[in-house]
Parts: structure tokens; sequence; C-alpha cells
């Protein structure tokens, strides 16, 4: 079965997909898009949308609509990257604790245990508080740190399952070792659970991202959707009608959260046999 193939005929996928290369490309191109730098305080605070500014000013005399393109950039690899982190860091947990019963497994299953118990908002508040240092790089090592669990719990059964499978049974009797068994006949049976992985921690950290900066945790001089929550809070931008400074970032952050969550429900649609019949 080509679950490439199927993916990118998948109509969520492509919704999904369309979206993402949507937000890859003002990341990009954000020094052509934009009109204005997002740091430049020139402009009159609390201007109203115009055709000079799209979207306003902020209390700082900021361009919102410019700050919106530029926010693109932390909002969108902060996702990509804790994605990736976490889906490498549950994948091999997970694998070694399904794979090698005994001693391994208690210590691996004990570990994942005790961070699926810890309340994960309060345990990020907590480390981004006592970091020593605050910036993008932080808050991917924040939401990391918390967010394997869930992947690693998922995929260690799906390993002891497929352990027991015939194929491995056959790798096991002509004298495969371990690295071949595990990388070349249990790895490409669980590729959808590992996209699958990858994408609801991409929605983790987008989500969770935000979450830190709307509370003042990050670096408040940067520029991203979560700054832009935190400093639209702060300087009462509903008060003085400037309801674009407010909006529009919380918008776009859950764009991009749907983007990879229909892509999510595609890889499961694909690897499901279930769903894929109907």
């Amino acid at each position: 079965m080509n679950y490439l193939k199927l993916f990118f005929k998948d109509k969520k996928a492509a919704v999904g997909s369309g979206m993402l290369l949507f937000f890859v490309f003002i990341a990009i191109f954000a020094p052509y898009i934009a009109p204005y730098s997002p740091t430049y305080m020139g402009f009159t605070p609390m201007e109203a949308s115009s055709w000079k500014h799209l979207l306003g000013t902020t209390a700082n005399g900021q361009d919102v609509f410019s700050q919106i393109i530029w926010g693109t950039r932390i909002s969108l690899v902060v996702g990509l990257i804790v994605g990736a982190l976490t889906t490498v860091i549950s994948v091999v947990i997970g694998f070694l604790a399904g794979y090698f019963p005994g001693v391994i497994d208690e210590i691996l299953n004990l570990l994942t245990n005790v961070f699926l118990i810890i309340p994960g908002l309060p345990l990020m508040i907590v480390l981004a508080a006592y970091m020593p240092s605050r910036g993008m790089w932080t808050i991917i090592f924040v939401i990391t740190v918390t967010g394997w669990a869930w992947g690693a719990r998922v995929l260690r059964p799906q390993v002891m399952s497929l352990k027991s499978r015939e194929f491995v049974n056959a790798s096991v009797v002509v004298g495969e070792g371990s690295f071949h068994i595990i990388f070349y006949d249990i790895l490409p049976n669980t590729a959808g659970l590992i996209a699958a992985n990858f994408f609801g921690s991409a929605i983790y950290g987008v989500l969770s991202e935000a979450a830190l900066e709307f509370l003042g945790l990050g670096n408040p001089n940067a520029v991203s959707w979560g700054t832009m929550l935190f400093w639209a809070e702060n300087s009462q931008a509903t008060f003085f009608g400037q309801w674009e400074w407010l909006l529009i970032p919380g918008l776009f952050i859950a764009l991009l959260s749907t983007s990879f969550a229909l892509m999510n429900f595609a890889v499961d649609e694909i690897t499901n046999p279930r769903l894929r019949k109907r």
C-alpha cells in the first residue's frame, strides 16, 4: 500500500498541506510581504485599521500587520521543531520499552507514567519560570520535556504486538539482530503512528508556545503570535477598540493548528483500514 500516494489524494491532507504551505510561504518571504519592520515604533499608537496600517498599530506604535507576518516564523518553527523532537524521544523510549522486556521496560515505563501523571501546563509554567534564560529555544526545551510521554505510551504496546508477529519471528530464525528487526521490520509498520505523533506534537507545540508567551514566560521582545497576545492583553487592546491586535494572532494560531490537525486526521484514515474503507 502506497501510503504517500493516498496521503496526497486525501482531501483533509490536501487542505491541511495547503494551509501549512501558506504559512511556510509567509515565514520565508516575511521581509518582502511585511510593509514595515515589526519592531519599528514610529507610528501613532493605537491607530485604527487603514490603508497604511491594514490591522492598525500597537500601543507602542508598531504595525500590527507586519508583526503578524514576522510572528509566523517563531510560531511555525516552534511547532515543527517540537513535533520533530518529541517524536524522536517518543520513538526511542517507546521502541526500547516495547522491544526489550524486563528492567529496561520497567524503568522506561515508570518514567513515562511519571510524565503522564504530572499536569503538562503547570509543569511547563514552572520550568519556564525558573529557566536561566528566556527565548525560543528555552520554550522548545520546556515543551519537548513535557510532551513526549503520550507518544511513547502509544508506541510501546504497538511494538510489543509487532514483536510477536510471524515476520519478526522469521527474522529471528534466520539470525537477524535487534537493529535489523527494529529498523527494517517494526519501524515501517509503525510509520502511521509516528506521523500522527509528529502532527499531534506540532499542534501541542504551537498552542503551548502561544500559552507560555501569553503568560509572559517567553521573551517579551520577540515577535511571535504569543507575544502579540501578551502585549495586546497588557495594553487593553479591546478597551481601545483595537480588536485586530488580539483576534488576528489568535486566528492564525487556530489556523496553523488546524492544518496540522487535518493532516493528522488524514494519516489516521489512511493507515487505519476500517476508516479507509469507510
